[in-house]
């Protein structure tokens, strides 16, 4: 898909797969979730939710940085700068029980507020517009890693902090709200947290039969 085709999409969802998934020990969004890989279920979750087109943040098969050393924001920024949409319904990989309603529920709120929207506790997933002080706080934070791209040049130093969602929640309006149901925010990073996943969809299948 070029960024020619998203230009008036009036949300474009993106799916964050570009996590080094170390403590999971296999990556993430091929983990299978009953009859779907993560990825392909994430990337249904946010089509469900009202986003006609779906772009993939790192990953075998996601849209490469930009910039590299600004963390998941580095791939937003990214995604921002080549397909310019108007707002971004972002979901990380590692939420095999999040639902499109859910979603839906968090882009509906976010859109009618013009601001961006966030599950209370948890700063993933976000409704993010996509306006001016989002496009200030991006130029600001480029800004910084060039300087510490530098800074490494000439200090020897290894390792470059990039910033956060939450640095950029605090310098945008945003609404919060809660999940109808909390199990949604479920998030997996071990094998252990992925079982439990598991034993909690078997559950949920067993109290819709």
């Amino acid at each position: 898909m070029s960024a020619d085709n998203t230009l008036f999409q009036p949300c474009l969802g993106v799916v964050l797969a570009g996590g080094k998934s170390s403590r999971m020990g296999e990556n993430k969004a091929n983990l299978q979730r009953e009859a779907q890989d993560m990825l392909s279920y994430s990337k249904s979750v946010l089509k469900g939710a009202g986003s006609s087109h779906v772009i993939v943040s790192g990953g075998e098969k996601g849209i490469d940085d930009l910039v590299a050393n600004m963390g998941p924001l580095g791939g937003i920024q990214s995604i921002i700068e080549q397909f310019k949409p108007k707002a971004l319904l972002i979901l990380p990989v590692d939420l095999p029980l999040m639902t499109s309603g859910e979603l839906a529920a968090l882009k509906q709120v976010g859109e009618l507020s013009q601001r961006a929207c966030y599950f209370i506790d948890n700063y993933l997933p976000l409704y993010l517009p996509v306006n001016a002080f989002v496009e200030q706080f991006f130029q600001q934070s480029l800004f910084r890693v060039q300087a510490q791209a530098v800074s490494k040049k000439t200090t020897g130093k290894r390792n470059l902090s990039g910033p956060s969602v939450r640095s950029l929640l605090a310098q945008i309006p945003y609404k919060v709200i809660e999940p109808k149901n909390e199990q949604c925010l479920f998030n997996t990073n071990t094998p252990e947290q992925w079982q439990q996943a598991k034993q909690l969809l078997s559950l949920q299948r067993k109290s819709h039969v």
